[in-house]
């Protein structure tokens, strides 16, 4: 499934563009959070706010998959992600943006993590095929990031090939530096008895792909809404984990969840195995301060 969208020479011509000629940005004010991109909120003169990201204009795909990504997982209709209104490179200022709705920022509620459960269980309940092509269920029709790493989506007919080829082997690649000869060895072994660990799931689901607590949002009506995916059709335990790996989801987002797609027995003893991707990209990303927690994982394993 190719997207098609419209791109921008500048933050202006969007902003002219989406709200008329008349329309200017009035105030530029900085959003703190990020690690990427340059966040800011942009007041406009007819009293309207929209967000933009900002990045190097050699960048500009980060964007390009973000867009994606909130496009895919829009169009189930089954959870909430701000509408992203363009995108574009400005070679004036050599940077790369997107533009997207504003969303006022809210603690979220026990009813918020409880809508949030329900919207999460059935975006996993919903057909993911439109993602993928050729009987190959899993994977996404174009490669994205996983923060600032490349994701390799190459679509796979077996969920388990896909975890191997596309998630687990190109991050312990790039984690060499970091391994020893008999902890590459250990790496070899869990690559090669996957299907001693994980299993096939019935259907691949859309996943939101990067779910932590910093990912998800209320706004002031006690809304929630999903931002910065990295979109892929996989098996629905890998968002279900990550939610666990570094906090911020209560017993109510799991309550109302589990509702929808009760938790398979062993479903704990994959947990560490799907969240492993996750910290090896941690750890090739930042450094070896997340060494210890691979190799736990690793060693818990083999």
């Amino acid at each position: 499934m190719e997207m098609s969208y419209i791109t921008y020479e500048s933050v202006n011509d969007c902003i002219k563009k989406l709200f008329g000629n008349s329309v200017y940005i009035e105030k530029e004010s900085r959003v703190h959070g990020g690690d990427i991109n340059d966040a800011f909120r942009l007041t406009l003169s007819n009293g309207e706010s929209v967000f933009l990201k900002q990045n190097s204009k050699e960048n500009y795909s980060f964007f390009i998959s973000e867009y994606e990504g909130l496009k895919a997982l829009c169009s189930t209709e089954k959870i909430n992600c701000p509408e992203v209104y363009g995108i574009g490179a400005d070679d004036r200022t050599g940077t790369s943006f997107l533009v997207m709705e504003y969303i006022e920022p809210a603690r979220m509620s026990i009813s918020s993590q409880t809508d949030l459960g329900y919207q999460l269980a059935r975006l996993h309940m919903s057909d993911a095929s439109a993602f993928t092509k050729g009987g190959m269920p899993f994977g996404f029709f174009r490669n994205n990031y996983i923060g600032a790493s490349v994701q390799i989506n190459t679509l796979k007919k077996s969920w388990i090939d896909f975890f191997r080829d596309c998630r687990l082997e190109p991050q312990i690649k790039m984690a060499e530096a970091f391994l020893d000869s008999e902890q590459l060895k250990k790496c070899g072994v869990l690559l090669g008895h996957l299907d001693k660990y994980l299993e096939e799931p019935a259907k691949a689901s859309l996943l939101h792909g990067d779910l932590w607590g910093g990912n998800v949002m209320s706004d002031t009506e006690k809304r929630v809404w999903f931002i910065d995916p990295a979109v892929y059709a996989g098996h629905h335990e890998a968002d279900l984990a990550m939610t666990q790996l570094f906090g911020g989801f209560t017993p109510a987002f799991y309550s109302a969840y589990n509702e929808i797609i009760p938790v398979d027995p062993g479903y704990k003893d994959r947990r560490d195995l799907y969240n492993l991707y996750h910290l090896l990209n941690h750890l090739n990303l930042f450094g070896r301060g997340y060494l210890g927690e691979v190799l736990s994982v690793i060693n818990h394993y083999v």
